[in-house]
């Protein structure tokens, strides 16, 4: 019985080419789409998973400021892990951390890296990060000591064991210890090297609440211990020998929130040491991945029911024959099971191939081993079953339960319910396709629009070169350098880049009205900074070489030791017009007049609006050169830079990058997502228009002879082909009417996370309907023009 209803079966694929041929891609497809984006998901949340403590780890944030204001940080002070350790019984460990960059010598070979992490000896204990070699006892039981990563021993010492040599790390020697695996791909921190924390320098050795600078993971005794520590935390930092420690009066105030590790990769709002995702982005996906599937499994129940007249001869001859309902509805589920292990197999083979270009849309770097382990294979046959399932049992179930004399005497035809069952599924395929459509046209225009916005400075042509190791102590020699190099057309230096500022920093200042205590975030930087930047000053000046000597402090004579440049967010919260903050003395480190005020400008990702700035001139806290480049011949002036930095800093690799690229990685979720979107609209109207081009097939052939006979009668092609297409066009412009408020209400919430952001414009609307509109007539039209085209003597005779 089996081998009978396997042969009707592939009999029945290889009869109607056309359908099992839309049917068996589209199910490929929706299958693919699942398997691929449900890869994706199970990476995203299985993110620090791997740590044996993992329900035992949490992340220690920083909230301070006063009543008006509020900050929040992933980072903290020195103080926090050691002191909640003394304090709290249910802190059993912590790890204060940091990656720093720096170069790397190993004999003759010499690298600029970035992923040395500063960690506190317990660090291998909180986190799972096994050894492949070495005690984990003893690997950082001293500050000589040093931790390398596999691919680190093997770029540094090819084959030979590393263990016991000498490396040099930010121009301090170490032993290598130990060699770890390297960090898996869903940890939150990837690194090369590893030694204790205090090998990062002087600043970390003393134990202060601020300065926070630091990301501090605390080990607690259970899983259940992170509520009542929270409140104890809560507590403790209100306590007044901590406010005097901690320098806090008045309103001011300074607290800690634990984050488990767990949670933080998708649902914590402060970045650590790595882009956070998103938890919203991930029901995202699983929505559309579901979409996908559902607009594919449609058109396998439409063909289905559609095709069934067809078959009236053959189920009325099997039911007169004998064959039960039960027997009837086996041989068409049998069909669609057939159908669906077809589809799963090419669907496997199809995630395979696509791997390279679904790492491109989402970033991640996995391998074609994803697929082959045991998880993502239940799940496809998981979803193999399910939709064999939702897609066959009602064609199944209505093509069993005919009665006997009413298919042989007329056919089988669908009417009534059925037929609103057919148009449902149209209107929601074409619904979905419109949805997906228009918000993605949403995210990319805000994602057009974040590229393209006046951010307050000019990001182009921006070449950022990192300062390390002695080159400040010969910083204007190389600056001047630099400066003279064709093509260079002014320079600057800085703490850090503009495009996220992070110096979390506070200002005091005092005019007619009393004193004002502002929190706010701080940037070092040179001279020329607001020259190089392109910004625009409101009032003022920008800091001049004058202002050097006004900062001497063994300078009796001078009373203001430290010039400032505020932006107007600042002026406007202390209560100051531009015009009136220029020449006010302020105080940060120390006091200092206000020399100008710099015109609003985005210093961090446009989800934030413009907070209060403090510019000072710090020229021995600069971390990066930034050179502006006129753009006329771009490779010639690196090319110039290369060799002045060779010349200058022999000791260095020279290494750069452009700020417009700092600047787009501040959005790599929101990239990531308009791509995935690009490619689901797109698919999306691929399946819905082949569930509609087969059922508009199936349409004319059903009315061939009616066909005929109006074109008899003198009806033209256009007459025709709006006749068939008519009713399609309606079930699509039902779906364009569900899908707009829909897509509208979803894209206004996306857009809610961005303090700057684009309006939804009508026309996105409009020109989706319109190509919608479009994209069906030219599928549907292609059949009624065939068959209004073709003789309709031979239809009428054929019929």
């Amino acid at each position: 019985m089996l081998r009978n209803y396997l042969k009707i079966a592939f009999r029945n694929l290889f009869k109607n080419k056309l359908y099992s041929t839309i049917n068996i891609f589209g199910l490929t497809i929706g299958l693919a789409a699942c398997l691929l984006i449900g890869v994706y998901i199970n990476h995203e949340l299985s993110y620090d998973k791997f740590n044996v403590n993992a329900d035992r780890i949490a992340r220690v944030t920083m909230e301070y400021g006063n009543a008006g204001t509020v900050n929040t940080i992933a980072t903290t002070g020195t103080k926090v892990g050691p002191q909640f350790k003394r304090v709290f019984p249910l802190v059993q460990d912590y790890a204060r951390t940091f990656i720093g960059g720096g170069i790397v010598k190993a004999g003759d070979k010499i690298f600029d890296e970035s992923r040395i992490l500063f960690a506190d000896e317990p660090f291998f204990k909180i986190f799972s990060f096994p050894l492949a070699d070495g005690n984990i006892a003893t690997a950082l039981d001293v500050p000589e000591k040093i931790i390398l990563t596999q691919s680190m021993a093997e770029k540094y010492f090819a084959s030979d064991n590393p263990i016991g040599k000498q490396i040099s790390v930010r121009g301090k020697n170490y032993t290598i210890s130990a060699v770890c695996l390297d960090a898996p791909p869903n940890s939150q921190i990837k690194f090369d090297f590893v030694t204790q924390f205090l090998n990062w320098g002087d600043i970390v050795k003393k134990e202060e609440w601020w300065t926070a600078n630091w990301i501090t993971y605390l080990l607690l005794q259970d899983d259940k211990s992170i509520v009542p520590l929270q409140q104890q935390v809560t507590n403790y930092m209100k306590t007044s020998g901590v406010r005097t420690e901690a320098g806090l009066k008045g309103d001011h105030y300074l607290t800690f929130h634990l984050e488990p590790i767990g949670k933080v990769h998708l649902y914590s709002t402060l970045a650590g040491s790595e882009p956070n995702g998103s938890i919203t982005y991930i029901y995202i996906f699983a929505v559309i991945a579901l979409l996908i599937l559902t607009i594919a499994c449609a058109n396998y129940t439409n063909l289905a029911t559609a095709q069934s007249i067809r078959r009236s001869g053959e189920i009325g001859m099997r039911k007169v024959m004998g064959a039960s309902k039960t027997q009837v509805f086996k041989q068409f589920m049998g069909e669609s099971v057939l159908t669906t292990i077809i589809a799963s197999v090419l669907a496997f083979v199809l995630s395979i191939l696509l791997i390279p270009y679904f790492n491109s849309i989402t970033g991640k770097q996995f391998t074609s081993d994803v697929l082959l382990q045991p998880m993502p294979v239940i799940a496809l046959i998981g979803f193999a079953v399910l939709v064999s399932f939702l897609a066959g049992f009602y064609p199944a179930l209505v093509l069993s339960g005919t009665q006997i004399m009413g298919v042989l005497k007329k056919g089988f035809r669908f009417t009534g319910g059925n037929n609103i069952l057919r148009k449902s599924l149209i209107v929601l395929q074409f619904g979905i396709s419109v949805f997906l459509i228009i918000y993605t046209g949403i995210i990319l225009q805000q994602m057009h629009f974040m590229q393209t916005k006046n951010l307050g400075y000019d990001k182009e042509h921006i070449v950022v070169l990192p300062i390390g190791g002695k080159m400040l102590d010969n910083f204007q020699n190389i600056k001047d350098a630099f400066a003279r190099i064709p093509g260079v057309e002014s320079i600057t230096a800085s703490y850090e880049t503009p495009e996220y500022v992070q110096w979390g920093d506070g200002v005091t200042a005092i005019d007619e009205k009393g004193q004002h205590d502002i929190s706010l975030n701080a940037m070092p930087v040179d001279l020329d900074f607001i020259k190089t930047m392109k910004m625009e000053l409101l009032a003022g000046r920008d800091f001049q070489q004058s202002d050097f000597a006004a900062m001497d402090t063994a300078n009796k004579n001078v009373k203001y030791h430290q010039p400032y440049i505020i932006n107007e967010a600042l002026a406007n919260k202390i209560g100051w017009k531009p015009e009136q903050a220029v020449g006010r003395i302020i105080e940060n480190r120390a006091l200092g007049p206000v020399v100008g005020v710099v015109k609003d400008f985005n210093f961090h990702s446009l989800h934030d609006p413009i907070g209060p700035l403090l510019i000072f001139l710090g020229r021995d806290f600069s971390n990066n050169f930034m050179v502006r480049i006129n753009g006329n011949n771009i490779p010639a002036t690196i090319s110039s830079l290369e060799n002045v930095w060779k010349e200058r800093v022999p000791d260095r690799p020279f290494s750069y990058h452009f700020l417009d690229d700092s600047y787009n990685k501040l959005y790599t979720a929101e990239q990531h997502t308009g791509a995935l979107f690009s490619v689901s609209a797109g698919l999306a109207i691929i399946l819905a228009c082949l569930g509609l081009f087969g059922l508009a097939a199936f349409t004319t052939v059903q009315r061939t002879k009616e066909i005929g006979i109006r074109r008899v009668l003198g009806a033209n092609v256009s007459n025709i082909t709006m006749l068939i297409a008519r009713n399609f066009l309606q079930l699509v412009g039902i779906a364009i009417l569900v899908a707009v408020p829909l897509a509208w209400w979803a894209g206004n919430k996306w857009l809610q996370d961005f303090a700057f952001r684009i309006p939804i414009h009508i026309y996105v609307f409009l020109s989706t309907a319109c190509l919608t509109i479009f994209i069906a007539l030219c599928t549907v039209g292609y059949h009624t023009v065939k068959a209004a085209l073709a003789n309709p003597v031979a239809s009428l005779r054929s019929e």
